[in-house]
């Protein structure tokens, strides 16, 4: 008679966390742990490559911005990928250096538009020499000074010019035009090159 062979449920674990997960697995996973949607999870899933980007950005941003790391990777990366023919494994921007941005428009330190101008100009600069890892973002912000504008005081002033050139405007807003308003917060932002807080200017 054979002896019943005692399996450790803790090696068996183990070997299935080492082993790649198919792309149905994955996705179900992301949806369920990082609440994105089937249309995104599929799209991430549609290359190892950009899975695995996808995975180590979310490592390096936590799961709560799992959703604007999702962002990234299916809009500016995927754009500027296809049009250079490239693939996620071998991108000029790694995992770190779209961590460092998303983290940069989450804490508000930038907008997202000007997030969007900083990777359109870090790419360019990753494909004529590799970038560190670490603090390349925070350096082109600040070399190009893009820093949001979050100070009360500051984008008041910019606030009351606009206001003052726009005086139609104004009173279009106050006979109920809505359209009006985002027509004021566009020259607000526009005023502001664009580095004014989007919420402050609106509140």
């Amino acid at each position: 008679d054979l002896l019943p062979v005692r399996i450790d449920q803790g090696w068996i674990d183990e070997v299935k966390a080492s082993m790649p997960q198919l792309p149905s697995q994955l996705r179900e996973i992301w949806q369920a742990d990082y609440g994105l949607t089937s249309y995104d999870a599929q799209i991430l899933t549609q290359e190892k490559a950009t899975a695995q980007f996808f995975q180590q950005l979310v490592n390096l941003v936590g799961a709560d911005s799992a959703k604007q790391a999702a962002n990234w990777i299916s809009g500016d990366l995927a754009s500027a990928m296809n049009r250079d023919s490239v693939d996620a494994s071998n991108a000029p921007l790694k995992p770190e250096h779209l961590a460092e941005l998303i983290k940069r428009v989450v804490d508000g330190t930038i907008s997202n538009k000007i997030g969007k101008e900083i990777f359109t100009l870090l790419w360019e600069k990753a494909k004529q020499t590799e970038l560190p890892l670490v603090g390349v973002v925070d350096a082109m912000i600040d070399e190009k000074g893009l820093r949001q504008i979050s100070d009360t005081g500051e984008i008041e002033k910019i606030i009351d010019e606009v206001l003052e050139q726009n005086s139609k405007s104004v009173e279009e807003y106050r006979s109920g035009k809505e359209k009006a308003f985002n027509a004021l917060v566009g020259q607000i932002m526009k005023a502001s090159k664009g580095k004014a807080n989007p919420g402050q200017v609106n509140t």
